[in-house]
């Protein structure tokens, strides 16, 4: 006889979405199950954000003792203790774990059951001897890497966000498969600490940015020593007797054979939503995800989907977001709609790669020709100088009457300096709001107050703007 289990909200998977779900939900008084087959925090915590945020800031450290002759300092070269390095990322991980745990969401009234769940009929859930009856389920499983049908990888192996974290072994020469935000940040850091990288990417690297601004981060890249090539056909992936990864390039007898000792592959990512038996809950799906309405909600109006199980952004912060529209429609029965005009993507490179609401490509789609692009270069901004770090700009996005859309940063903490962005277009403002506040000076966060100060700069200046000038000097 099963154990049977009812509850008001039951939460399938343990990650940032699921987890601020089941916190809200319990602490706003509705009973309820949190259900987690693996490990609690999900990828962010131990497989994405945190781990390869900790070894991005290893890989600076590096960078910057190696800089240091430019500020008129000079010193011995970094020595890096690579399995130290990859302590340092556990050590960060082990810090935040607390948070996420177990314990604590116990300790919140949320009753955990761990194991991985399968539905067995529209309103319960199967996990283990376990049978969970729920007025509401939501979906927060999230996604896992997934790999190109390449000849030979499956046979040779290969490291993913999952586990390349737990390499202890600093690779001599690390080829990555994918140029997009994953693999660029990891072959930078990579390349900071010391190894030999190699990206390769079938199309474009950053094909998702704008390519003004992802450009300066590849001409960055290269300059630090990473080869990354674009429009590559791997043929063939081995590894050969001594456990060297052999990958082949083209397709003929002439082919390039890279040698590495590593191979990375973030090349895409699969909702996890296979397993869960969904038909028996009447939810419909596909790799990219479960099917939800704009209020998140599956073909089965009682069980929802949020985070990357939902097929839409891939960010952990789109999964909080989604988290607060469950709620909001689940408990408060609030008719709560998603609104994907003002997300945030950034990309942690240095320099960092930050982007919010529509690029120009997408706002030249939506309104034609009544936009406008404005601009403004790191090297303008004071701080930008003394801090040596002038590659980079600002690009934001208005409707001709000054409405703004959109922005992307490019330079030192993008991701930090795309936040009043957001709020502008969140709170549909004009661009006379950014261009008029008071910027503290020296700050890197000038340039949106000078990128928006240009808007007006054709008609601040212009020869109708001098005759007024002229004329009200008569006046005294």
């Amino acid at each position: 006889m099963a154990n049977q289990v009812k509850t008001d909200i039951c939460v399938i998977g343990g990650g940032s979405g699921g987890l601020s779900v089941a916190a809200g939900a319990s602490q706003m008084g509705a009973k309820t199950v949190l259900i987690e087959g693996s490990k609690m925090g999900g990828d962010c915590l131990n497989y994405g954000c945190v781990p390869s945020k900790a070894l991005i800031a290893a890989a600076k450290k590096a960078s910057c003792l190696k800089n240091a002759s430019d500020f008129g300092i000079t010193g011995q070269a970094p020595s890096v203790d690579f399995p130290k390095v990859m302590d340092h990322v556990q050590e960060v991980i082990g810090s935040i774990a607390p948070h996420d745990s177990v314990e604590r969401f116990e300790e919140l009234g949320v009753e955990v059951i761990q194991g991985y769940g399968r539905f067995v009929s529209e309103n319960e859930l199967e996990v283990g001897d376990t049978r969970v009856t729920a007025r509401r389920f939501v979906i927060a499983t999230g996604s896992s890497a997934t790999a190109p049908p390449i000849p030979g990888l499956e046979d040779a192996g290969y490291l993913t966000n999952e586990t390349i974290f737990e390499n202890r072994v600093q690779p001599d020469h690390l080829i990555v498969i994918g140029g997009g935000p994953i693999g660029l940040e990891m072959a930078q850091a990579h390349a900071r600490l010391g190894s030999k990288v190699t990206v390769l990417e079938a199309f474009k690297a950053f094909g998702r940015d704008d390519p003004g601004l992802s450009a300066v981060v590849l001409k960055t890249l290269r300059e630090e020593g990473v080869d990354i090539r674009e429009g590559v056909k791997i043929s063939d992936v081995k590894k050969d007797a001594g456990g060297a990864y052999q990958v082949s390039l083209g397709e003929d007898s002439s082919a390039e054979v890279l040698v590495g000792s590593h191979l990375l592959v973030a090349a895409g990512r699969k909702a996890n939503v296979e397993g869960l038996n969904l038909e028996a809950a009447g939810v419909e799906y596909s790799p990219k995800g479960v099917t939800v309405d704009s209020r998140l909600r599956s073909t089965n109006k009682k069980i929802y989907a949020i985070g990357d199980a939902a097929g839409s952004y891939q960010f952990t912060h789109i999964a909080g977001y989604h988290a607060g529209i469950f709620i909001r429609n689940a408990l408060f029965r609030l008719p709560a709609k998603v609104d994907y005009s003002a997300v945030p993507w950034v990309t942690f490179t240095d320099p960092e790669l930050a982007n919010v609401g529509l690029s120009e490509d997408a706002a030249r789609e939506q309104y034609g020709d009544k936009i406008k692009v404005l601009s403004f270069p790191f090297a303008d901004i004071d701080r930008a100088r003394a801090e040596r770090q002038t590659d980079g700009m600002i690009k934001a996005i208005t409707t001709d009457k000054g409405r703004i859309l959109g922005a992307g940063i490019v330079g030192p903490h993008a991701g930090e300096l795309i936040h009043p962005w957001g709020v502008a277009i969140t709170g549909k403002l004009k661009i006379g709001t950014m261009a008029s506040y008071i910027a503290p000076y020296p700050t890197l966060g000038e340039i949106s107050k000078r990128a928006a100060g240009s808007y007006y700069t054709p008609s601040l200046f212009s020869s109708r703007t001098r005759a007024v000038v002229k004329f009200l000097s008569f006046f005294g």
